[in-house]
């Protein structure tokens, strides 16, 4: 298979795995089943057909609006599929066929919906956040494809997990003791959130992804209030940039703290 048809075929894949994440990011924050409940109109109920669930296909064909009643169709829903369709290329690309890819696809569909929530809902979710730490941990125990570093393993990811969840606990307990209210913005979500990625990109990698999502939170946060979009009590969600910055440290993570320690 060549390089393009490879990434063809999965950017298809993307689409349609992309629709399956719409569904976790409808129905997870609510407590709905993702497997038993069929497709259905959030307005009138009306239960959909195959023509209407093509990927980004029928939200284009049908101009964004249900075939049945005409409501609005969420712009998230065909936003999810491309992103995830490019994401899949990307990464195939990246890689090439082969375990570090289905890898690499498992975290970025994970990370793509935590991203989708939090940023809809303000919501990170133990229901993904857990089961994502439990899976983390399989991978690294026979497999470490990201870090370059001599300790890989279940032990680096734990180490990884430890440091994620200690930095930013401790970063919630002084907003908590500093704005008297439960982390001055910041919630418990985004510890655990910190715990898994620290699993995910294991140690040193985790301070590259804490630093990218610390430092593009805060430069999109000065961003919203400098332009007006947002006041300086409004809650800006953290875990879409935690998401991202994840997703870039186990791209090039290494190679910006290679880039880092050689400035040092």
């Amino acid at each position: 298979m060549t390089t393009s048809i490879a990434i063809a075929i999965f950017a298809l894949l993307g689409l349609a795995v992309g629709s399956f994440l719409n569904v976790c990011i409808d129905r997870l924050p609510t407590g709905k089943s993702i497997i038993r409940l069929p497709s259905h109109c959030e307005s009138c109920n009306q239960k959909l057909r195959a023509r209407d669930l093509v990927p980004l296909f029928s939200y284009l064909w049908l101009r964004g609006h249900c075939r049945y009643c005409g409501a609005k169709i969420p712009l998230r829903l065909p936003l999810v599929e491309l992103a995830t369709a490019l994401i899949f290329a990307s990464l195939t690309w990246h890689y090439g066929p082969g375990l570090q890819l289905a890898i690499a696809l498992i975290y970025s569909c994970l990370f793509l919906v935590i991203f989708a929530i939090d940023l809809e809902r303000r919501l990170i979710l133990d229901i993904v956040v857990y089961p994502a730490m439990v899976l983390a941990l399989i991978f690294s125990s026979f497999w470490n494809g990201f870090s370059q570093w001599p300790s890989p393993g279940i032990l680096n990811a734990l180490l990884g997990g430890a440091v994620g969840f200690g930095f930013m606990g401790s970063a919630y307990l002084i907003a908590l003791w500093r704005y008297r209210s439960v982390g001055g913005g910041m919630g418990l979500g985004d510890v655990t959130l910190a715990g898994l990625i620290g699993i995910v990109t294991g140690f040193p990698l985790v301070f590259v992804a804490l630093l990218l999502g610390i430092l593009s939170g805060g430069v999109v946060a000065i961003s919203l209030l400098i332009v007006r979009l947002r006041r300086g009590k409004d809650p800006i969600p953290f875990g879409p940039f935690l998401a991202v910055a994840t997703m870039v440290a186990l791209l090039w993570g290494q190679g910006i703290l290679d880039w880092y320690t050689g400035l040092l």
